[in-house]
């Protein structure tokens, strides 16, 4: 019994939920992939580049599903306050209530039963994995900004109180401590 292919034929199995044929509730996987990544991403990895590069396509085929996304009212563009010859994409109420019917609910159900210590090992065997083929690969995979060797904490002991502040050194940017738990596409872990 090889252990290794019985897991990655059981990944392959699960992941027939998430990349299908056609389409389901009128989008098609890479659409949703983009809704679902676009609701959890933080504010430096909501343009199409950045898109593009998580649902690992070209340019042109993310500018399509965003196009898509903007015409069923789920996703809005708006120019960059910071930079107006880019875009931030935002997720639209419309959309965040059209998750609700996102064909991974069916894993996320099933994970959340689990006990909180085995979704942890869930969660950190997969992270694991990604690391090593991104190492094995020399790419980078997207995660959340807590675990990134970009992040910088800043403790502060105000009255009896210790606070943290976040920022971003490859963007050179406050990071809000809600935003330390959202997905990055710059993102690049602690190796070892």
């Amino acid at each position: 019994m090889n252990l290794a292919r019985e897991s990655i034929e059981l990944l392959e199995q699960a992941a027939r939920i998430l990349w299908f044929e056609g389409t389901k509730h009128g989008l098609r996987d890479r659409e949703w992939m983009a809704l679902r990544f676009l609701s959890r991403a933080n504010r430096f990895s909501r343009t199409p580049s950045a898109l593009a590069s998580y649902v690992g396509t070209t340019r042109g085929t993310a500018s399509f599903i965003i196009g898509e996304l903007e015409r069923l009212g789920y996703l809005e563009r708006k120019r960059s306050a910071t930079d107006k010859r880019s875009v931030t994409l935002s997720v639209t109420q419309q959309g965040k209530k059209f998750l609700v019917r996102d064909p991974v609910n069916v894993l996320l159900e099933a994970i959340a039963v689990l006990d909180d210590e085995v979704k942890i090992r869930f969660r950190d065997t997969f992270r694991h994995v990604l690391d090593h083929s991104d190492a094995v690969e020399q790419r980078h995979h997207t995660d959340v900004c807590k675990r990134c060797i970009f992040l910088r904490e800043d403790r502060a002991n105000t009255d009896s109180k210790t606070t943290a502040e976040f920022s971003c050194r490859l963007f050179r940017a406050p990071i809000a401590e809600a935003e330390v738990d959202l997905l990055c596409t710059s993102f690049e872990h602690h190796r070892q």
